[in-house]
């Protein structure tokens, strides 16, 4: 039986502490734009950031309703006409529970239920097979590789873009609820 999780919007404050496991760690942010953050206020600020106007949705997944924060899960607008991105990062120690796509995958749906989106996209690392495997098995589609795309902390970097639109098939609705 899969783990019970919840999700609910973001707190940079009281959610800082608990997602500084992921945002301090030098691991966790090998394949972000900018390394690990190195205290917990730069987690506060950076998920203040993250925040911004409020116009997508801003996550964060827990055990309990009001537990502390296992990870976070996001999709914003990218200027386009309904078009938006989404991303995922999972606390080390929570891994392993199939949390980053089950979250994802009730906020693609909120996404595409609610907010209208037509299509949603995941920019990602070549070498991050954890989020390549965990959006394909979300159904999204390889749509190219962006050459030379990131000057990250880690060097210049390709991003592969994957795809999925409103009517593209939702594997996650035949998984088992939770």
């Amino acid at each position: 039986m899969p783990t019970p999780f919840f999700i609910r919007p973001i707190d940079p404050v009281a959610d800082g502490p608990a997602l500084h496991a992921i945002f301090g760690d030098e691991d966790s942010c090998r394949y972000m734009t900018r390394p690990a953050m190195p205290t917990i206020q730069a987690t506060i600020n950076l998920m203040t950031e993250w925040r911004g106007d409020g116009a997508g949705l801003n996550w964060v997944i827990s055990e309990t309703p009001d537990g502390p924060a296992l990870g976070r899960v996001a999709i914003y607008p990218q200027g386009k006409n309904n078009v938006w991105e989404a991303a995922c990062m999972i606390a080390p120690a929570a891994r392993g529970k199939n949390l980053a796509a089950r979250s994802l995958a009730r906020a693609l749906d909120h996404a595409f239920d609610t907010l209208g989106a037509r299509r949603i996209m995941a920019d990602i690392d070549p070498d991050n097979t954890a989020s390549i495997r965990t959006f394909e098995k979300l159904g999204f589609t390889l749509e190219g590789r962006l050459r030379g795309e990131w000057e990250m902390h880690i060097g210049i970097r390709d991003s592969l873009i994957y795809g999925l639109l409103r009517d593209d098939p939702k594997p996650w609705r035949e998984w088992p609820q939770t």
